[in-house]
């Protein structure tokens, strides 16, 4: 997501230019690719001017909707990842709050930040994942 909001002006960027770029494989690619258009987070076109761009500008994308759309559920332990906890163990589990509280900070910090504060700060974590 980075890569296409610097990249991506008004023309639509190559998953191999991005793939090099990033240096990850355009197969691995083109599966985080589809789970981003799947979420809608961007807009793909075909043919030989094709490739893909931001559906939004970088201000209206939080890092934490990103990161669910190609991650799936953040929380940090199975049992709050699905929408109704049917632990058994739940009411009993004396670990549960602080997972719930863990879970409930890192979704406020991730929604304050968006793809453009990345892009101001020149943030580019290094030996790690792209956004």
């Amino acid at each position: 997501m980075i890569d296409l909001a610097r990249h991506a002006q008004h023309e639509p960027i190559s998953l191999r230019g991005i793939a090099e770029r990033q240096n990850i494989t355009s197969k691995y690619m083109e599966g985080i690719m589809a789970l981003l258009l799947r979420h809608e987070l961007l807009i793909s076109s075909r043919g030989k001017m094709g490739g893909y761009r931001l559906s939004r500008s970088p201000e209206e994308y939080t890092v934490y909707e990103i990161l669910c759309a190609a991650e799936g559920a953040l929380a940090p332990v199975q049992c709050l990842s699905v929408q109704v906890n049917t632990c058994p163990l739940q009411d009993q589990c004396s670990t549960l709050p602080l997972w719930k509280g863990l879970e409930l900070v890192v979704k406020d910090y991730l929604e304050k930040v968006t793809l453009a504060d990345i892009l101001e700060r020149g943030e580019r974590p290094e030996n790690c994942a792209s956004l």
